[in-house]
This record gives C-alpha cells, structure tokens and sequence, in this order.
C-alpha cells in the first residue's frame, strides 16, 4: 500500500485547525464562572457550572484528537504512516480514509 501522504497531511491539517479554531470560540464557555448571588441566581449558577463543566470535558476530548492527529502528522514524517503501531501491519485504506489519525490496524483496535 502506497498511501497519498500529501492527502492525508492536508485532512489532518484541516481538521487541526477546524479544532482549534473552536477551541478559540468556545474559551469563553469555559471561564470560571462568577458565585456572587447577587448577579444570578442559584440556578443560573447551577446551570452556568454544567455548561463550564460540559466545555471543559469537549476541550479535553478536543485536546486528545489534536495529539492524535499531531502523531499521525509524525508518522508522515517519518514514514510510518499507515503500518500498525502495535503490530507494523498495514492498516486498512478504508480504515484511514475514515480516520486518518489512527495508529492501529482494526484487529489490535479489537484486541
């Protein structure tokens, strides 16, 4: 299998900065949110926590692909892209046309 590097670079690249860029938007979400009860109320309060709470779990879930893609974007790098990282076999075309950012080929994904 002879991958297109340079298609899969740039899908990984889109979808980094497709990630960060709402990571820059939602920032916002994610302050910490102001106890003084005066301002708002205590349910308002409630419901402000589960939104910062809800933005914090999505930014940490974001965090995660991001360094996923940046491995894949090492792979390319280096020439291991599209081999298993567990077991050095190639990984499914279909597999990565799906998620580029994948180390592993399914049967260690199952495994």
């Amino acid at each position: 299998m002879e991958p297109d590097l340079k298609h899969y670079k740039n899908k990984l690249l889109e979808r980094k900065a497709e990630l960060e860029d709402h990571s820059k938007k939602s920032r916002e979400n994610r302050e910490p949110v102001e106890l003084d009860q005066t301002k708002m109320g205590r349910l308002s309060r409630q419901d402000a926590l589960m939104q910062q709470s809800m933005a914090e779990a999505t930014e940490r879930n974001r965090g995660v692909e991001v360094q996923k893609i940046d491995a894949a974007l090492k792979r390319i790098d280096n020439d291991n892209f599209g081999y298993c990282a567990t077991c050095d076999e190639e990984i499914a075309k279909a597999r990565l046309q799906n998620d580029p950012a994948v180390a592993t080929c399914i049967k260690c994904a199952q495994g």
